[in-house]
């Protein structure tokens, strides 16, 4: 029993924080406020406590608002099943509180994903701060996630610059380059490059997709959201350095 409470706290966090990001992810590129009473977004209409609940409240209403039965946002439940999935793997690779702390770095890339992949922005107030937790609280010494810190951040700014100069275009954002400062602190730098690689064959994988989608036709260049593949990569590179004792 005591080896699951660590990750049955991860899951039922997950599940809070869940509901939170679905809110923030939906409502922050709308301009529409984060705090006060929960309301449906079809109707208006306040939202009962009792179906704020996360998961469950959306099941007992059939993803529909009790008040106009307008269908529920399924980002929802599924940010709330995700950010458990994440609280509950972050606890079970550490139990404890530093778990805790991979679960904040999980929940935080999450919203950063959303984010780019809907509207190709990485927000200085998710990035800096993930990149403050890092530096504060990630895993080995002071040094060397300021090391990682520098290498990640300073050597993607290199690449960017480089591409600018080759191509005539920005081909990724100093959001891109931050969010990778940002996981050099959570990552010591032998990690990096993996990370790198691992993002980039899942930004061919989405340009391959938006290809056979039917974008970018007669040659115009596909953009790619490479901050969500780094936010997509991040999180299992932090578990593999846990499980291989690495950070």
């Amino acid at each position: 029993m005591a080896a699951l409470l660590w990750p049955s706290l991860g899951a039922l966090l997950g599940l809070v924080a869940g509901s939170f990001l679905a809110t923030l992810v939906i409502r922050w590129p709308e301009g529409k406020p984060l705090s006060g009473r929960s309301r449906c977004d079809s109707c208006g209409a306040a939202v009962g406590w009792a179906d704020l609940v996360p998961l469950l409240g959306w099941l007992a209403l059939k993803g529909r608002c009790r008040a106009c039965g307008a269908a529920i946002d399924a980002r929802h439940p599924l940010f709330e099943l995700t950010a458990a999935a994440i609280g509950l793997l972050a606890m079970l690779a550490v139990p404890g509180p530093q778990g805790l702390w991979g679960a904040l770095l999980g929940w935080t890339l999450l919203a950063l994903l959303a984010l780019d992949l809907a509207h190709y922005w990485l927000p200085d107030r998710l990035t800096l701060p993930l990149l403050a937790l890092g530096l504060a609280g990630g895993p080995g010494l002071l040094t060397d996630r300021l090391l990682g810190a520098a290498i990640g951040g300073g050597g993607l700014l290199l690449l960017a610059l480089l591409y600018r100069w080759l191509r005539g275009r920005e081909g990724l954002g100093l959001g891109d380059v931050k969010l990778m400062a940002a996981l050099g602190a959570w990552l010591s730098p032998a990690y990096l490059g993996p990370l790198l690689l691992a993002a980039s064959v899942a930004g061919l994988a989405f340009a391959a997709l938006s290809r056979w989608r039917g974008a970018g036709e007669e040659g115009a260049p596909i953009r790619v959201p490479f901050g969500a593949c780094l936010a997509l990569a991040g999180f299992p590179m932090w578990l593999i350095a846990n499980a291989a004792g690495g950070v």
